[in-house]
């Protein structure tokens, strides 16, 4: 097994398979929008493409925008405008949606001109009238959205192959599906070289979605093993530039997803095992360095990793002692109270009076 390589200053590589190599660092899609209660505010100017369908930008893109008949891949979350309804979240299923500009589905007509008029890496805010929605009927099914219900659209547009570039992925054989994740792969290996982190994420994004749960649920021995062979690097990348993006939950999920198809996988146990070493998880992290130190006895990457943690508890454990130290060593001796002369004078003075007295009433009696 390859040696994991320390780097400076956190460099980036590849390795044999071209993956993207981030071992010292100490990044998938956009970065998640915040899934608050209903749509995302925003003041940016209104865009009517439509008699009824706007945009207002959120994040700009980069690029060019998708022709007709674009395989375009997006993620996006929707909600009935009236009630504030959240309806469906492809973020939350980790599950882009693919959509041919042109043929999309009818309820998606509207998001479709919205789509269209988006670049690379655009997230927007569309607003979609019923009519090009779900219609004056509505849904009851899922997603449930009631009759004439105007829509709102929290876009991200990934990333899109021109119709020359190929077709869509139900149209393509195993190989050519493959093919194309893997183009977009080392797509987004030059494009991360090259330091274009954004515009390299999506391009991983997209190898992925080629990769779908449902298109390996298919597949078994060669055929698998070569999905495999695409899609694991590709998650691996993106953990390694969401590491350096300090984002470590996201990393984390994305390690595990590898991980789930191979355990033994020491990359994906290498990087977990940083990113829960950053958010304070030691016990976790040592976990996942030692299974990883398992596989890989002579990596030095992984050796180092395991020396910081140890002397990170030794430096806890020096702080606890100060600590306790404090709280419950020696009682400090009473510092004697200072002698106050004028109540001393005057406790003197009323003894001798008293004395005085008790001597002449003696003499009287």
């Amino acid at each position: 097994m390859e040696e994991l390589q320390e780097q400076k200053d956190q460099s980036i590589g590849q390795d044999g398979e071209n993956e993207t190599i981030a071992e010292s660092a100490s990044f998938v899609h956009g970065e998640l929008p915040p899934d608050g209660s209903g749509p995302p505010k925003v003041d940016s100017e209104v865009e009517v493409l439509h008699e009824k369908v706007t945009k207002q930008i959120i994040k700009e893109g980069h690029g060019q925008k998708p022709s007709k008949y674009s395989t375009c891949f997006l993620h996006y979350r929707a909600w009935t405008e009236s009630t504030q309804h959240k309806f469906e979240d492809t973020w939350n299923e980790q599950r882009p949606l693919e959509m041919v500009l042109g043929k999309e589905k009818k309820e998606m007509t509207g998001m479709g001109i919205g789509v269209s008029s988006m670049k690379s890496g655009e997230r927007a805010l569309l607003h979609v009238g019923w009519e090009l929605g779900y219609g004056k009927e509505g849904n009851f099914s899922f997603p449930n959205v009631p009759p004439m219900a105007d829509i709102l659209y929290e876009v991200e547009l990934i990333g899109f192959d021109e119709t020359k570039e190929g077709k869509a992925r139900s149209d393509m054989t195993v190989e050519e599906r493959i093919g194309s994740a893997d183009r977009r792969k080392m797509d987004g290996n030059a494009l991360f070289k090259d330091e274009k982190l954004e515009e390299a994420m999506q391009q991983y994004e997209m190898a992925i979605a080629y990769m779908g749960d449902d298109f390996m649920f298919q597949l078994f021995g060669k055929y698998r093993d070569m999905a495999l062979a695409v899609k694991n690097p590709c998650h691996l990348n993106m953990a390694a530039c969401l590491i350096k993006l300090k984002r470590y939950e996201e990393a984390i999920a994305q390690c595990s997803i590898v991980l789930v198809e191979d355990e033994t996988n020491v990359k994906a146990l290498f990087r977990r095992g940083k990113a829960r070493a950053e958010l304070g998880q030691t016990d976790a992290a040592r976990e996942d360095f030692l299974k990883a130190r398992k596989f890989a006895p002579e990596d030095k990457a992984i050796a180092k990793e395991l020396r910081l943690l140890a002397e990170d508890d030794k430096a806890i454990y020096q702080k606890q002692r100060e600590l306790y130290k404090g709280l419950f060593g020696p009682r400090p001796e009473p510092k004697p109270k200072q002698t106050n002369w004028l109540i001393l004078i005057w406790q003197w003075l009323v003894s001798l009076f008293y004395c005085i007295f008790k001597r002449e009433r003696h003499k009287a009696d």
